[in-house]
């Protein structure tokens, strides 16, 4: 179940507050369902999983993909998986642990594990929103946020593309003025 918390500590856990309380950014979070597929959910399990499970994870969820050709244009998607023994994973998560913009929707659903997206409103306060599993989010282009993984420093979420170029982080110089949320 998502989590905002607001600046000054409180926290909303229904989904319609929480998107009332994201409108302002255009923010869309929604329950995607992983269905009941006991192979997919044997691969969820898993801590990692090599290209042809990945493979095998998007096809069981293309559902959604195929609905975002048609709505929005997304062209491609992909399964990322991080876990605390993902080579490199603290240079990989410093990329997006401080506030930046995209020049295209960030646009994830995550399908297992949690992360947490900071975001900067329009009047300058900032709010954090743990998102976990069969959670949909997407991010609008130009939208200051930043992003880092809980303690149990796990995810696999599924990341959609309108096209990849307009997908790197543009850093914007803004700092950080929320505490970490300690999950």
């Amino acid at each position: 179940m998502a989590k905002l918390r607001l600046a000054d500590g409180t926290i909303y856990t229904d989904l319609l507050t929480i998107s009332n309380e994201l409108s302002p950014l255009n923010i869309q979070l929604n329950y995607w369902s992983v269905g009941e597929d006991p192979q997919l959910h044997h691969l969820l399990e898993k801590e990692s999983l090599n290209d042809e499970e990945k493979e095998q994870v998007l096809k069981a969820l293309d559902g959604y993909f195929k609905q975002l050709q048609q709505t929005a244009n997304y062209q491609s998607r992909d399964l990322i998986v991080l876990h605390p023994e993902t080579p490199n994973l603290d240079a990989l998560l410093a990329k997006f642990d401080r506030i930046h913009t995209h020049a295209d929707d960030e646009v994830r659903y995550i399908i297992d594990g949690e992360g947490i997206f900071g975001f900067v409103r329009p009047d300058g306060s900032q709010v954090e929103l743990t998102v976990q599993a069969e959670e949909y989010i997407n991010v609008p282009a130009g939208t200051e946020h930043w992003f880092y993984l809980t303690p149990k420093r796990r995810i696999k979420a599924i990341r959609y593309f309108i096209g990849t170029e307009g997908w790197v982080p543009q850093y914007t110089g803004t700092e950080i003025n929320v505490r970490p949320v300690l999950v």
